[in-house]
């Protein structure tokens, strides 16, 4: 049995469950992309921008300011980025559709991979300098970059199927 199916066969309980929902076919295909859509573009926007001017803006009320508000919202962005995740699993299950297979699944995990690296950086890297500093600004970026890669290719595989 492959890794594949065996994901498939241990989320199937959780799928039928949102399956007896009788949730409505669209929402079902469509609602990941479009809830994820959110959050990748409004709040990945917001964490790229407010992370980008704390750190080149030389007024300290600004750089403070927009620091602040990075620290704010990059958790929530990346928390809701995991429960998407998630939610895009079970809308593949409960599609029928195969699970590991697309560039989706790999652009998102390598996603969830690059801000947790990222997260761990600015929770432990900080204090050891500004070579710390710079490999997250660079690593958030190259996150969300991945992030407009995996975007497109969802729409794809939404298309798709």
């Amino acid at each position: 049995m492959s890794i594949s199916t065996s994901l498939s066969q241990s989320l199937e309980p959780i799928a039928s469950w949102f399956s007896q929902l009788n949730t409505p076919e669209p929402i079902v295909h469509w609602g990941h992309p479009l809830m994820m859509g959110i959050v990748v573009f409004a709040m990945g926007s917001a964490v790229g921008i407010t992370g980008w001017k704390g750190r080149m803006m030389t007024e300290s009320g600004a750089v403070s300011e927009n620091l602040s508000s990075h620290k704010k919202i990059a958790p929530l962005m990346f928390a809701f980025l995991a429960m998407g995740y998630t939610g895009g699993l079970l809308s593949l299950v409960m599609q029928g559709q195969p699970l590991l297979e697309s560039p989706h699944f790999w652009t998102g995990s390598l996603v969830l991979g690059l801000l947790s690296v990222n997260g761990a950086i600015a929770a432990f890297g900080f204090s050891k300098g500004k070579a710390a500093r710079t490999a997250h600004a660079y690593l958030g970026s190259i996150a969300l970059g991945v992030m407009v890669l995996h975007a497109l290719f969802g729409l794809k595989l939404g298309l798709s199927i």
